[in-house]
């Protein structure tokens, strides 16, 4: 690896959680040496090298591709765009992909897999109401994995803590008509394939853009629903929100200063508006860059792995935060908050899988005893940040809100 992508950033700047930045302020920085000198959890190791070397080989040759890689950095989904086959993987980048109606209609080969794949799913036409139920944790559950979480912030191991549940929904629309049907600003729908259940995601938050040698971040924390009174006001004017918001940039900043120089926030706390089947959400964002070198090309794969498991979805300080998690949380989130993204001639724009519906299956008994059909279960995974001020109640609430379908 090069050398540049191996530096140490030094201290990691934090914002204390016990501590408001308004909106209209600049940061105030503090350095906290307990994060110097970061290095990844054993609960996270460092993505494997096949997966980088990868995407080293495909940059370097100016190859455009897609790559999907999960949590834990060990299972990755990557081809080159001209690869893909819809059978297993249909994308829609910001309006980049491989399902759109002007591709369909200049490709029988893409319009006899679409016409295969309906004749076994409900088409979307057949379907004149959706049904969408959720079946959400038992609140004593969830308080028990937010009591450990807690527990850990106030002893000082954690500032900021990433809490996900995952959540069984039913509905009456396949993983496809959920892909054809949602709205997202990155939506992707992998099939099944071997050891890797089937899931659809539709994701707002931006992970990284590179373009013109500049790396670009744009972490997404505080919602609020916008239907409530001055909703917007009091999203910007809330104190935990805001300290949660403060945590998250400085953790990008520090993330983006290991692989480039530099390092800015250009844009601080703005509000983006998501639609969602249960009305519009306010969501706060938030935009930090960072000049690249000019051989990035070659360590594009060092460039991703220093920046994951993506901070928005962890935590700070990383290293621990990511064993409270572990522990916390009880199961495995597979792909779910890993990353996806398209680089072509030296730009790449990329996603945190957020918004996210898995399928799993599993025979079902007889009554005799013996396998018979197949079950399907679906399962939405969400979550939200932990700080010192949260409130279980409250932010048990927020995760039942992030269960939404943007159709």
């Amino acid at each position: 690896m090069h050398s540049f992508y191996q530096r140490n950033p030094g201290a990691f700047l934090y914002v204390s959680g016990f501590f408001c930045v308004p909106a209209t302020q600049s940061l105030e920085i503090f350095y906290h040496q307990s994060f110097a000198h970061p290095k990844k959890s054993s609960i996270f190791a460092d993505m494997k090298q096949e997966i980088i070397d990868k995407i080293n080989r495909l940059a370097s040759q100016d190859e455009p591709f897609l790559f999907v890689i999960n949590y834990q950095g060990d299972k990755a989904f990557i081809r080159q765009l001209s690869d893909i086959n819809p059978e297993e993987c249909l994308f829609d980048f910001e309006g980049r992909g491989n399902s759109s109606d002007e591709m369909k209609n200049n490709s029988e080969k893409i319009a006899e897999i679409s016409e295969k794949i309906a004749e076994e799913e409900i088409s979307k036409e057949e379907i004149s109401e959706i049904s969408w139920q959720i079946a959400p944790p038992l609140y004593e559950d969830y308080e028990r994995s937010f009591g450990i979480v807690k527990n850990n912030i106030m002893a000082g191991n954690s500032y900021l803590t990433n809490l996900t549940c995952k959540v069984p929904v039913s509905c009456n629309l396949s993983l496809e008509d959920i892909f054809h049907r949602a709205k997202g600003k990155y939506k992707l729908l992998l099939r099944r394939k071997r050891n890797l259940n089937p899931f659809v995601c539709f994701s707002p938050e931006t992970f990284v853009r590179i373009k013109n040698g500049r790396i670009y971040s744009y972490p997404m924390k505080g919602t609020l629903d916008a239907s409530l009174p001055d909703a917007e006001k009091q999203l910007m004017e809330d104190r935990k929100e805001a300290a949660e918001h403060a945590t998250i940039v400085d953790l990008i900043r520090n993330d983006l200063s290991r692989v480039a120089e530099n390092v800015r926030v250009d844009k601080y706390r703005y509000i983006d508006v998501l639609h969602t089947n249960k009305g519009d959400i306010l969501q706060t964002s938030s935009e930090i860059s960072g000049r690249l070198p000019e051989d990035y090309r070659n360590h594009l794969g060092e460039i991703l792995d220093a920046q994951l498991p993506a901070g928005s979805i962890t935590g700070a300080p990383k290293d621990k935060t990511m064993q409270i998690i572990h522990e916390a949380e009880g199961y495995d989130r597979g792909f779910y908050t890993g990353i996806m993204g398209i680089y072509d001639q030296g730009e790449l724009n990329s996603a945190v899988m957020i918004r996210f519906i898995e399928e799993e299956t599993s025979p079902s008994k007889t009554e005799k005893g013996k396998n018979s059909e197949v079950s399907r279960e679906l399962y939405f995974k969400a979550g939200g940040g932990i700080t010192s001020k949260s409130d279980c109640r409250k932010e048990y609430e927020e995760v039942i809100q992030k269960i939404y379908l943007p159709i």
